[in-house]
């Protein structure tokens, strides 16, 4: 008997990199895509003036085409040094810098006003961006210090010019500056809040994305998306795993004709949720593997085509149910138990007594002194009949009475020795057979009744060494289960361990396997078919179960798993 451990998958799954609002408010406040802008618009602003100054050379003053050309060259020098150290070298822009880079704008600004005539020019404007790019890149405050300093230069500049200090259009400039700047600060400041959000809202995202991610290369169910087409989206480790496929490797092809050929009934699942966007709850369809077949459960959901570029899917979440299967026969086979056992004893009880006072009148009869050959034969046939009848009826007995009478530390490891001794000197084992037995050095106790366990021990042995060929071999194992090789939807707290019995026999046909542990039922000659359900029950009484595995090929192993402890889970049952 196996139980798998799916290890995690070793490629990460993707994580969806589309371009967000997040992402986009992110990008306008970024402060490198900010600082592009800005270089591109001193290039673009010095480059007009000094056309300007190119094709008006002959009636422009001298002096204005080399202010020009200064300033032209000053821009390129600047902005390329700027671009070297922020996108070549791709060096932090600390405060320092980004306040440098306003300075140089102001400046740069400030010539281009006065060249193109001073606070009258129509290029005045300019200072509105350069407030604007403060504020941005700086903060709130930032804003209002730029523009504070935008104000003093424009004020420099009429009093170098010829307009008055108190023109109203000065007076009214100098006020939208100051509303730029102020309006610009909000806006930042309510820019950078919804950023900050933003940012930590995409953080959660991805923390999200990432815990989805690891929860479903983890899990032992297996999880599996296609479109409409029939292409694979998406598939875990363990849906891989569970269809002997590599699934992760065929992403984007199509993949529901090989699924069809392993589990046809998931396949079908999913063309139901596909075609009709019919869902399926707890489904069941065989898996058919080149080593071995195990029933799963199947649950799908699918997303309807929102008639756009994203297709109809279907997904479907599938876990191997064959140890559920197991339990739930193995309950189902308790209760069978139990119901013939209290039958059996209460027949035994009302056959017996007759049957003995049968038997004896039989006896008191033929040895009357009219009584002639014939009868004491007829005497005797009945006598012994009537003997086989009794040791029936008290194995029958015994198996309705098998029970825990008493609780207390027992090294299943020497039951198992003892088992083994008694089975491989028993008279029905054939010729040459070997009988080992491996268990631990040391004691391994468990909690329970060494007389019933003995003879659960032993009856395996030797049913193991019937089965057996002449010079076959039967092994009996005792060994710690770990938490992971339990069946799922067992658990014992106080851990586990497992009795198993090894023949290299013919094996066990599928119709016999289902009623091995009927009473009654035996394909030996003179069985009386309680030998395995006594088995069942004595370790059903101890809260364990029993597994049977067999190939129609040769060789059966039967196993026993027992608690531990029986404190964990309450007093042992009684029968």
């Amino acid at each position: 008997m196996h139980f798998a451990i799916y290890p995690p998958s070793p490629r990460p799954l993707p994580v969806p990199s589309a371009l967000t609002p997040a992402s986009r408010l992110q990008a306008v406040l970024d402060a490198r895509s900010i600082m592009r802008w800005i270089y591109m618009g001193r290039l673009a602003v010095a480059l007009a003036i000094l056309l300007a100054a190119v094709f008006a050379w002959r009636l422009a003053d001298p002096n204005a085409t080399l202010a020009a050309t200064l300033i032209f060259a000053t821009a390129t020098i600047g902005s390329g040094a700027s671009a070297i150290y922020s996108e070549v070298q791709r060096r932090p822009l600390g405060r320092n810098f980004l306040v440098a880079q306003l300075v140089f704008d102001l400046l740069l600004v400030t010539a281009i006003v006065q060249l193109t005539g001073g606070a009258a020019s129509q290029f005045a404007g300019l200072y509105l961006l350069v407030i604007a790019c403060a504020s941005l890149l700086l903060s709130k405050g930032g804003g209002v210090l730029v523009s504070g300093a935008v104000c003093a230069l424009y004020f420099a500049l009429v009093l170098l010019g010829s307009l008055s200090p108190f023109d109203p259009a000065v007076l009214l400039q100098l006020l939208v500056f100051a509303s730029v700047a102020i309006g610009c600060g909000v806006i930042s400041a309510r820019l950078q809040e919804a950023s900050a959000g933003s940012r930590q809202l995409a953080v959660e995202l991805v923390k999200a994305r990432l815990q989805a991610a690891d929860i479903l290369v983890n899990i032992r169910s297996g999880v599996l998306t296609v479109d409409a087409a029939g292409q694979l989206l998406f598939a875990n480790h363990a849906a891989g795993t569970l269809l002997g496929m590599a699934l992760e490797e065929r992403i984007g092809t199509p993949i529901l004709d090989d699924i069809e050929r392993v589990a046809p009934g998931l396949t079908r699942a999913l063309s139901r949720a596909l075609a009709a966007q019919i869902r399926t709850t707890r489904a069941e369809a065989l898996v058919q593997l080149a080593d071995r077949a195990f029933t799963i459960g199947v649950t799908t959901t699918f997303a309807k085509a929102d008639g756009g570029a994203a297709r109809a899917t279907a997904t479907a979440i599938f876990s191997d149910i064959s140890d559920q299967k197991r339990l739930e026969s193995l309950q189902l086979r308790a209760g069978r138990l139990e119901a013939v056992a209290e039958l059996s004893a209460s027949l035994a009880h009302e056959i017996k007594n007759p049957l003995a006072s049968i038997r004896s009148a039989v006896e008191q009869l033929a040895r009357m002194a009219g009584a002639d050959d014939d009868s004491r034969t007829l005497s005797t046939l009945i006598v012994r009949e009537s003997d086989r009848l009794a040791r029936l009826l008290s194995e029958f007995l015994d198996f309705a009475r098998v029970r825990v009478t008493r609780i207390e530390p027992v090294d299943l490891a020497a039951i198992a020795r003892d088992a083994t001794n008694l089975a491989a000197a028993h008279p029905d084992k054939k010729p040459g057979v070997q009988v080992a037995c491996a268990t631990p050095p040391d004691p391994l106790f468990i909690d329970g009744d060494e007389d019933l366990l003995h003879r659960a021990a032993f009856n395996l042995a030797l049913n193991a060494v019937q089965a057996a060929p002449p010079s076959g071999r039967v092994a009996i194992e005792v060994a710690l289960l770990a938490p992971e090789q339990l069946p799922a939807g067992m658990s014992f707290g106080g851990g586990a361990v497992a009795l198993r019995v090894t023949d290299d026999g013919p094996g066990i046909p599928p119709d016999v396997r289902d009623r091995l542990f009927t009473p009654f039922f035996t394909t030996k000659p003179g069985g009386s078919g309680l030998g395995l359900p006594v088995v069942h029950r004595a370790i059903e009484a101890h809260r364990g179960v029993v597994f049977v595995d067999s190939n129609q090929g040769g060789g059966t192993r039967f196993t026993a798993v027992l608690p531990r402890t029986q404190s964990d889970s309450g007093d042992a049952k009684r029968d």
